[in-house]
């Protein structure tokens, strides 16, 4: 679903993704996992169409920069871009305008339910704190239903109730057959659904691994901290 070729991405002279190159398919969870200044977040932003770069990227098929292409993703970005001016609720009818949906709001309303936001649909964006901030941008990043999801940092300011929310609902998207693609720094916070995890180190992709595939012995922990820390 998500297929990205070759990518690299230079800021003047950092090279910032280095011939990055994965595949995320649907129904599963693809880990982006790696500490900060790895290059995540770039190449996230890459595979959104928000920044230029060289190689390929496609999204069920379509280059990531064109409306079919993004017809098929849902972002939530590391820090939310909320409209300080607009509610909750009108971020949601904004999302709704904008994709062309129709009978969303039956969605809209569950989707406010799940994540404890009910109370808070007349809350203006700038009068939310920043795990309710997360969560609304979550809500607007899968009103339209995508096929592919990307979540950046996602569990980054939420209490514990918030954190269980966001993962039962990352529980959902993957039973729902979506792809999703999420970059944390956070081992813990993916450990129970990941189906492939890609760690990255100085803009390149240093290991991936496999649920069921692991060698013998090995946690997922175990190869990150040999990879971050320069270990053999």
């Amino acid at each position: 679903m998500i297929s990205v070729d070759c990518i690299s991405k230079k800021y003047n002279k950092l090279l910032a993704n280095d011939d990055v190159s994965l595949y995320v398919k649907s129904g599963e969870l693809t880990v982006l996992l790696g500490p900060n200044g790895a290059g995540k977040s770039t190449l996230i932003k890459c595979i959104c169409g928000l920044l230029r770069f060289k190689g390929t990227i496609t999204i069920g098929g379509f280059d990531n920069l064109t409306p079919d292409a993004k017809r098929l993703l849902g972002y939530a970005p590391e820090i939310p871009a909320l409209y300080p001016m607009l509610t909750v609720y009108e971020h949601l009818e904004f999302i709704a305008k904008a994709y062309r949906l129709k009978d969303w709001e039956t969605y809209a309303e569950e989707l406010l339910v799940r994540f404890d936001m009910s109370d808070k649909r007349a809350k203006l964006g700038k009068e939310l704190s920043k795990g309710m901030q997360q969560k609304a941008s979550i809500c607007c990043a899968v009103l339209p239903r995508p096929k592919a999801v990307i979540l950046d940092e996602p569990l980054v300011g939420l209490d514990p109730h918030g954190i269980r929310e966001i993962k039962t609902a990352i529980t959902g998207l993957k039973q729902d057959g979506c792809a999703l693609l999420i970059s944390t720094h956070n081992i813990e916070s993916v450990e129970e659904d990941w189906d492939t995890t890609c760690i990255m180190k100085s803009g390149k992709i240093a290991a991936v691994c496999r649920r069921g595939e692991m060698p013998e012995g090995k946690t997922l922990e175990d190869i990150y901290f040999s990879i971050a820390e320069g270990a053999v």
